[in-house]
């Protein structure tokens, strides 16, 4: 069987869908690398709402797919930006989310850090920024998760300088009361953080960062580091007190950075961990025995897709890791929270489809097939 897919050029090509998955195995967590999958909501088809309407959540599916993470080892980072914060998914939803899957974590003993923000202010004054920020901090303590301290577009709004930075991230880390997980997401993810830690100029940023973990390194569990500069991050990392680890956030390099050097390594904390969960978990088992090349043999090949995913305008990547949980089977539709399903194109969604089928990421080829066509026939391809 082939099916035909619309290429980049206004033509299509043929395409022969794989006939088996990748054979992979569930399992316990690993054991030398921390790993978690960022994980994306599933919206209820069914509610009449609108883009700009607060998110209708089918909360079934959405657990049920953190369930399926947790089976294969992998920890869940829960409310960032693939989970739609600030694209769909509002404050009061995320609150709602957090406190869903916190407890299905506790439930089945599955690992879970959540996202702190402070969008639930547009803009406001630095003392309304703290205030936002300590309101989601407590209520990600009190569900018993890790606190994510997550880049603030209010934040970058009303920062004057590095100094601002330094008081609102330290006051923040004197009262939280176990170690965080520190977020610098780049402009690339969201357009509203250019100048993050008060500076255009990413190596003044990069100092006042390690300024902030420096003043309180028992405060800070690790930094995740999403910027797309694999040789920024190695920097970074190699700059780190004594027990602060880096979680890679680089969707583009991923593998190198996980595997590491003579010098060091990153943990993870990936958006692209979504949809390649069980491959990646079975990567990383393999690193757990200390077979790099075997590591690297299963996970550089998963590059491409996520590249494709990732491309420019990077902000929607989550509309293709949804497509692709859809085709996998994890969810029953393709629809997303805040109309997002439409924000690539079909020629992306039919390349995004013969990359993951081709690394062997469908647990049902055939599901799979027959939805990508349904999907061309909405757009008047016909096989």
């Amino acid at each position: 069987m082939t099916i035909r897919l619309p290429d980049f050029k206004g033509g299509s090509r043929t395409y022969e869908p794989r006939p088996d998955p990748l054979a992979v195995t569930s399992g316990t967590a690993f054991t030398s690398r921390t790993v978690f999958s960022a994980a994306h909501v599933v919206a209820d088809p069914y509610a009449d709402v609108s883009p700009d309407s607060p998110a209708a959540v089918d909360w079934d599916a959405t657990l049920a797919f953190r369930r399926h993470l947790w089976s294969h080892g992998l920890g869940v980072a829960e409310a960032m930006d693939t989970a739609q914060r600030g694209m769909g998914l509002d404050w009061a939803g995320a609150a709602e989310l957090i406190r869903r899957s916190a407890a299905e974590a506790k439930a089945v003993g599955g690992l879970i850090a959540c996202g702190v923000g402070t969008d639930q202010i547009a803009a406001g004054t630095l003392e309304g920024v703290r205030a936002a920020y300590e309101e989601q901090l407590a209520l990600v303590e009190e569900s018993g998760a890790q606190a994510i301290l997550m880049a603030s577009r209010a934040l970058a709004a009303a920062a004057k300088s590095p100094e601002d930075y330094l008081d609102i991230y330290g006051h923040l880390l004197r009262q939280s009361t176990e170690p965080v997980i520190l977020h610098w997401l780049g402009p690339m993810f969201d357009p509203a953080l250019e100048g993050y830690w008060g500076s255009t100029d990413l190596d003044a940023a990069t100092d006042t960062f390690l300024e902030v973990i420096a003043a309180h390194p028992d405060k800070v569990d690790g930094i995740k580091v999403s910027l797309l500069d694999a040789q920024r991050e190695i920097d970074l990392r190699r700059r780190l007190p004594k027990g602060v680890r880096c979680y890679t956030g680089d969707d583009f390099n991923y593998p190198e950075l996980i595997a590491g050097d003579e010098k060091g390594f990153s943990h993870a904390l990936l958006g692209i961990f979504d949809p390649l969960g069980p491959l990646a978990a079975e990567a990383v088992r393999v690193l757990d025995t200390g077979n790099v090349a075997g590591f690297r043999e299963l996970l550089d090949p998963t590059v491409e897709l996520s590249r494709h995913l990732f491309q420019t305008p990077t902000r929607f990547y989550k509309t293709g890791v949804v497509f692709l949980a859809w085709l996998a089977g994890h969810q029953s539709h393709f629809t997303m929270v805040g109309g997002l399903q439409s924000a690539r194109s079909l020629p992306h969604f039919a390349r995004a489809y013969e990359l993951a089928d081709g690394l062997g990421l469908f647990p049902d080829p055939k599901l799979a097939e027959e939805r990508m066509k349904t999907l061309l026939s909405l757009y008047g391809v016909t096989q």
